[in-house]
């Protein structure tokens, strides 16, 4: 697959072979049983290193494996009210939204007008920032009060814990 004359060849303990010719690069790597793989095509010239190529396809794929499993999910919960939702239910569902955002999720609140409440925005307001104010010193408001229809919804975030340093540490101390 490789089409220029002459190649950069890198050996399998990553010294540099010097030019050398594609034809005598592809026969160097046959004849210890490995492949001769085309590592910086645009380099002038290409620069190849030989290499089993499936034990290298083999090696990718589980780097990239680990770091999929490595990486956290944010997921967006939604947490519905209406304007006028009593104490025990308002005080059940920011317990609901603290825990979403103990666990390190976003949580939408979002309040429902149903009728003719829609004309008294207001109290949907309020309900929006008591919940804010509930959950201020765990959460940050992504997205501030917007109205979307019969919804108004808010977006809060985890705030993100500052990491102690050695520094800081000896200075408190």
């Amino acid at each position: 697959m490789i089409r220029v004359k002459e190649v950069t060849v890198i050996d399998t303990e990553g010294e540099q072979l010097g030019n050398i010719p594609t034809r005598e690069a592809i026969a160097m790597a046959q004849d210890q049983d490995l492949d001769l793989v085309e590592v910086s095509p645009n380099a002038n010239p290409p620069v190849c290193r030989i290499m089993d190529w499936g034990k290298h396809k083999y090696k990718q794929n589980k780097r990239a494996h680990e770091a999929k499993k490595n990486q956290k999910i944010i997921h967006l919960k939604e947490v519905k009210f209406r304007p006028n939702t009593d104490r025990h239910d308002f005080d059940f569902k920011v317990k609901n939204v603290q825990r979403f955002l103990e666990a390190g999720d976003k949580a939408k609140v979002v309040i429902f007008f149903k009728g003719r409440e829609i004309v008294h925005r207001t109290g949907g307001e309020k309900v929006l920032q008591r919940v804010a104010e509930a959950v201020e010193e765990i959460s940050v408001i992504e997205q501030p009060p917007k109205q979307e229809g019969r919804h108004m919804t808010m977006i809060l975030v985890p705030k993100v814990k500052k990491k102690e340093t050695k520094s800081t540490a000896a200075v408190e101390s």
